[in-house]
């Protein structure tokens, strides 16, 4: 095992409201920071129903992948997320081979995926968190009591995104008003 591989696990799968994508959260089992990856909906599909223990009638694409690498006398070790190019993040599937590690490419979503079936821990490169990890912000550990509205909400800044789409929204003014 690498110096430079941080072990994650998966702390949740978020939708988003604006498109059909979802997002893996994965939490650093050291230190508190998330790191995060758009994944699409079959891919979180076939995570959360793992993770739910629901079982289908016949093998999805990570049963059967899973399937495969067994039948053929293999073990998945460990999932590698290892680079990010282009906003776009690069998974490795190891894989003990009759006790010869061998890597596979993939997506991290499909690696994800196989590790939650295999139980494989997944990791990802030191390099990679530095670059995308996220830490949870201040005001979130800070004590409720001692904390303002502003350093709730955070500064008017932050909030103008928001206040300029709902301006965009089309709200038909001439409409009455429901009871």
């Amino acid at each position: 095992m690498d110096n430079d591989m941080v072990e994650v696990t998966i702390d949740s799968i978020r939708v988003s409201l604006m498109s059909p994508h979802r997002l893996v959260v994965l939490k650093d089992t050291a230190q508190e920071r998330y790191l995060t990856i758009w994944i699409g909906p079959c891919e979180s599909d076939a995570i959360t129903a793992e993770l739910q223990g629901q079982v289908s009638p016949r093998p999805l694409t990570h049963d059967l992948l899973k399937s495969l690498i067994s039948t053929l006398g293999a073990r998945v070790e460990y999932i590698f997320i290892n680079d990010l190019r282009d906003d776009v993040y690069y998974a490795r599937i190891v894989m003990d081979v009759n006790g010869r590690l061998i890597d596979v490419d993939a997506r991290p979503s499909d690696a994800i995926a196989l590790a939650v079936r295999v139980r494989a821990p997944i990791y990802v490169h030191e390099a990679v968190m530095e670059r995308a990890a996220i830490l949870p912000e201040q005001e979130i550990e800070s004590d409720p009591s001692t904390s303002s509205a502003t350093e709730i909400a955070g500064d008017d800044e932050r909030l103008d995104i928001f206040k300029s789409f709902v301006d965009t929204l089309p709200f038909d003014d001439d409409e009455p008003e429901k009871e």
